[in-house]
Parts: C-alpha cells; sequence; structure tokens
C-alpha cells in the first residue's frame, strides 16, 4: 500500500516537473519555435557558444561613467587613508573614532565575547530575516537603556523603537521620516559637529542648518550664542544636540544649562533630535550620560533619540543602532511606527541579526550587563587618566598657553587649538595624525612625548 502511494506521488511530482519545463521551454523558445520544444538543442547551444557579442555603440567611446569626477576623501576616514600610506613605523593614528588598547590595537570587550560565545553555542540560533523594526527585544532593552526602566514613555507605550544601521542609520531613517511626516525641514545643527551630520540630513530631505556652540577663544561652549541663534530659529524648527560628550570638541552643557536648553525648546515648539553615541562611554556612567535625554522625556513632550553600540560595546563593525520616538500617546507612537517600516522597508528592507543579538544578551543578562559597566567605566577612566597624563605633561615642559581645557572637555576625543598649519606640521615631521582642525581621539598615549616636545619647542611661536 505504501508503496503504491509512493508511485502516484511519485507520478505526481513528474507530472508537475514536466509542466514546469514545457512552460519554461516555450519561453525560451523563439516565436519560431513549436511550443512543444521544451529544451534548447545541443545545435542551438554550440551556436550560441560561437556567436559574436555586438557592442553597443557606446562602448567604442570608452565608459559611459568617463565624466565621473574624482571625489575627495572623507576628512575623517581620509586620515587613516594617509596614515596606512605613510611607511614610518613611529606613526600614530589620532584620526580614528575607535577605542584602542595601549599599543594601538584595536579592543574586543570581554563581555561580547562572552555573549558571542553564547549565541554560537545555541542550537536554537537561525539566520531567517528580522521583521522591519527589527529585533523586538533588542528595541525594548535599547529604549530602556537611554530613556530608564522607569520612564514614564516606555511605561506609557509612547516609544516607537525600530532598529537601524548603528547611528548613522538611525539618524537616517529619522530624517526620511520628518522630511515626510513633519511640517518644518529645517534642522539646526551645532557648530562644530560630527562631519556625516549635515550630510545626512540633506540626504534625507531636510535642510541643514547651523547654531553657534564652540566658542574658540575659551575652547569651551559658547552658550550665549547657541541661545541666541536657537531663540531666532523658526517655530517647530528642529535641533539637533548631541546627548552627551559632543563631536568633537567634548564640550558638554552643565545640568543648569541643560534645563535652559529645554526650557528654550520647549517654549518655541522646537523638536529636539538626540544622537547618542556615547552613553557610558563619557563618564562611565550609562545613567548620568543619559540625563539630557531624560531630562527632556520627564516633560512629557515629543522628540527623536538614535542610539549607536559602536563605542559602549565596541561593536563598529556590526552596525548596531536603534531610533526611538517618543511621542504623546501610545495611539501616535503606533502610527508613528507604522511609517517608519515605509521608510525602512525600500532603503534596507530589515536589519542585520548578530549584532543586535549581542546587545540583547547583556542587556537582559544581570550578570553580563553588570560586567559591561565594569568593562565600560574602565574605559571611560583611562580616557579620563590618559587627557590627565597629556596635561600634566604639557605643564611640565612649560608649554606655552592654557591648556586646561584638555581635563575640562569629556569623552574620547578633544579640540586642542592647533591650526591647519600646526596640524600639517605633526604629520610631516612627527608622523601624527589628525584632522585638519586638530581635533584628536583619544586612544593613544603613546603619541603624548611627539606632541608635547612639539608644543614646548614651538618653533614658530604660535604659542605665544
Amino acid at each position: 500500500m505504501d508503496e503504491a502511494i509512493m508511485r502516484v506521488d511519485r507520478t505526481s511530482s513528474e507530472r508537475r516537473l514536466s509542466t514546469l519545463v514545457r512552460h519554461l521551454g516555450a519561453g525560451l523558445s523563439s516565436p519560431s519555435c513549436s511550443p512543444s520544444h521544451t529544451s534548447i538543442s545541443t545545435e542551438q547551444f554550440e551556436n550560441s557558444k560561437n556567436a559574436k557579442i555586438s557592442l553597443s555603440p557606446m562602448a567604442a567611446f570608452g565608459s559611459v561613467f568617463a565624466n565621473v569626477v574624482q571625489a575627495p576623501e572623507d576628512p575623517i576616514l581620509g586620515v587613516t587613508v594617509a596614515y596606512n600610506k605613510d611607511p614610518s613605523p613611529l606613526k600614530v593614528n589620532l584620526g580614528v573614532g575607535a577605542y584602542r588598547t595601549e599599543e594601538g590595537k584595536p579592543l574586543v570587550l570581554n563581555v561580547v565575547k562572552k555573549a558571542e560565545q553564547s549565541l554560537i553555542n545555541d542550537p536554537s540560533r537561525f539566520k531567517e530575516y528580522l521583521p522591519i523594526t527589527g529585533l523586538a527585544e533588542f528595541n525594548k532593552l535599547s529604549a530602556k537603556l537611554i530613556f530608564g526602566a522607569d520612564s514614564p514613555a516606555i511605561q506609557e507605550n509612547r516609544v516607537a523603537t525600530v532598529q537601524c544601521l548603528s547611528g548613522t542609520g538611525s539618524l537616517r531613517v529619522g530624517g526620511e521620516f520628518l522630511a515626510k511626516h513633519y511640517h518644518e525641514r529645517s534642522i539646526y545643527i551645532p557648530v562644530p559637529t560630527w562631519g556625516n551630520h549635515p550630510k545626512v540630513f540633506m540626504m534625507a530631505g531636510l535642510k541643514p542648518m547651523s547654531y553657534r556652540y564652540y566658542d574658540p577663544s575659551t575652547r569651551g561652549l559658547d552658550f550665549q550664542g547657541l541661545v541666541e541663534d536657537l531663540s531666532a530659529a523658526p517655530e517647530g524648527s528642529i535641533v539637533l544636540l548631541h546627548a552627551c560628550a559632543h563631536n568633537p570638541t567634548g564640550v558638554d552643557p552643565t545640568p543648569e544649562q541643560w534645563e535652559q536648553i529645554r526650557q528654550l525648546l520647549r517654549s518655541r515648539s522646537l523638536l529636539p533630535f538626540f544622537d547618542s553615541a556615547y552613553q557610558g562611554f563619557a563618564s562611565g556612567s550609562l545613567d548620568k550620560d543619559a540625563y539630557s535625554v531624560r531630562l527632556f522625556v520627564a516633560d512629557g513632550g515629543e522628540l527623536l533619540m538614535a542610539q549607536s553600540y559602536a563605542k559602549n560595546m565596541g561593536l563598529y563593525g556590526e552596525r548596531v543602532g536603534a531610533l526611538s520616538i517618543v511621542c504623546k500617546s501610545a495611539d501616535v507612537a503606533g502610527k508613528v511606527e507604522s511609517q517608519l517600516k515605509l521608510v525602512i522597508r525600500p532603503m534596507y528592507s530589515n536589519p542585520p541579526l548578530h549584532g543586535a543579538s549581542i546587545v540583547a544578551t547583556i542587556l537582559r543578562s544581570p550578570e553580563l550587563y553588570h560586567e559591561w559597566t565594569v568593562e565600560l567605566k574602565a574605559m571611560a577612566d583611562r580616557i579620563i587618566s590618559m587627557r590627565q597624563e597629556l596635561f600634566n605633561a604639557l605643564q611640565a615642559k612649560g608649554t606655552p598657553g592654557d591648556w586646561s581645557h584638555i581635563i575640562k572637555q569629556i569623552g574620547m576625543f578633544t579640540f586642542t587649538g592647533l591650526n591647519k598649519g600646526q596640524v600639517a606640521f605633526m604629520t610631516r615631521e612627527y608622523h601624527i595624525y589628525m584632522t585638519s582642525d586638530g581635533h584628536i581621539y583619544l586612544n593613544n598615549a603613546t603619541f603624548y612625548n611627539s606632541l608635547v616636545i612639539f608644543l614646548q619647542e614651538d618653533q614658530h611661536g604660535w604659542f605665544e
């Protein structure tokens, strides 16, 4: 009986396969061929191999892309390109925005290795597509991390969170959402800011504007200029805010100044768009580095929040991030999420699984979470100590000028105050690479001697 059933199934399968082949063959044959032809004959195949391929008229005149001009290197990534070309064994790269060990090597956190190993050992793991919005557990835990587990916005389901391609992708998705659904197109961006900010928002369909932020004379915050510029911005404008460890200056507002900024934005219906790339990495405290964001969420107003796990978990190449939009009600949040899906779907369809799984594994486990906070604080403390060492060395050498901004600024980068000429001289004479505006990433202490010697010698009287 079983054999009979198997023969029937086999006959049925063969019939379906034959029908499929017949239809495919009909599609492959020329109009003059009979519909009964089910495949290309041997003679036709041999003839096709010997046939000459005719070139299009354009092929004779060279590439259709011949008029494409060579694009300039990215200001930050271009530093690494120049560094890699330098044959000197003494070279140091201070332009790379990634944490490095004392030996200048990339660091993979132990907690990340543990989480990744547990994923590899899990036999139930799969490689299927994620939903458009990403890994649900990752989204939930990411929102709690930045807003706080006891945040009213979370408890009231007023937050729409989607997994994105690190911080850059989160900014881009948020920008395109605003371009489609928000009544104002202008987004005010601090000067200076991360070089990619204006480009991301312009490509997303927004109009980048600027507000004063950094005062070169004090190497600190130009708070008066900030207030004046945002007070003059049209009502409803979008305002980009760095949650902590402002990139590239390392200058943050004080808690009192953050409160004044909050009152200013809310009084003029300006929409905050936070970029948080360094939570926990700046001060060593996840809660302290989220202060500014939670201050705005606590007043019940709306905002956008772009998160990245590149720095604080060292997941640079995994491209793990999230976009959260805090809304007035759960109903609005649901509608916002539905529209975010429509932004993401034609952009990259859905996000990658592995990096988000690492983050979720760490955030859900009390043991791994604690270990992460310990490693995170160790990285932050080392950066703080490097600031102090650099400042002490400058003081000990009697370097002209006031260098207190080195220890007043926060995070993994600092505005040194060096100009283009000084930067070029350091690169040429000492093989120390940094961006032309003089901002450096405090990721390697081995450059201190060269930097201090250069500043102490002061060949051009630059610091008199």
